[in-house]
């Protein structure tokens, strides 16, 4: 079964679940340092170029002023926050990480943005300006209440 799983990704994919599983052992060492958890981030955001690289930096800079209280870490490689319960809360994606038109910020199920019936939790960023700068500044203090 473990092979035919690994024949339906993509070298991405696999080079990802790869990531991931290095960057949760490296996590379980570190436990809840935030220093670690920061440092792991700034290498992340350090990997980038561009336009990925500017709102990765814009993003980060966003949540340790709006959520300090949120644990930065990375998830997938993604600069990302969790809350107290080490949940992650929201992420970056960057574009050139699974060679898509835009990057995205996400928010997980932590995060509770709820709205009734249907709310958005992903959001494609193609520029980051005034406008997206208060845009996320609202989602995030809401996310990280």
């Amino acid at each position: 079964m473990a092979d035919k799983t690994s024949e339906n990704l993509s070298q991405i994919e696999r080079d990802a679940v790869k990531a991931r599983a290095k960057e949760l052992r490296e996590q379980a060492k570190a436990g809840k340092n935030r220093e670690a958890g920061a440092k792991q981030v700034q290498e992340a955001v350090a990997k980038l170029e561009g336009l990925d690289r500017q709102i990765a930096e814009a993003f980060v800079a966003l949540v340790g002023d709006v959520a300090p209280e949120l644990m930065p870490k990375t998830y997938y490689g993604f600069p990302a926050y969790a809350n107290a319960a080490g949940k992650v809360v929201v992420f970056y994606q960057p574009a050139s990480k699974f060679k898509t038109r835009y990057g995205t910020i996400s928010f997980d199920e932590s995060a509770q943005l709820d709205d009734g019936d249907v709310w958005p939790v992903s959001y494609a960023v193609v520029a980051w300006n005034d406008a997206a700068e208060k845009k996320f500044r609202a989602l995030v203090a809401t996310a990280a209440s």
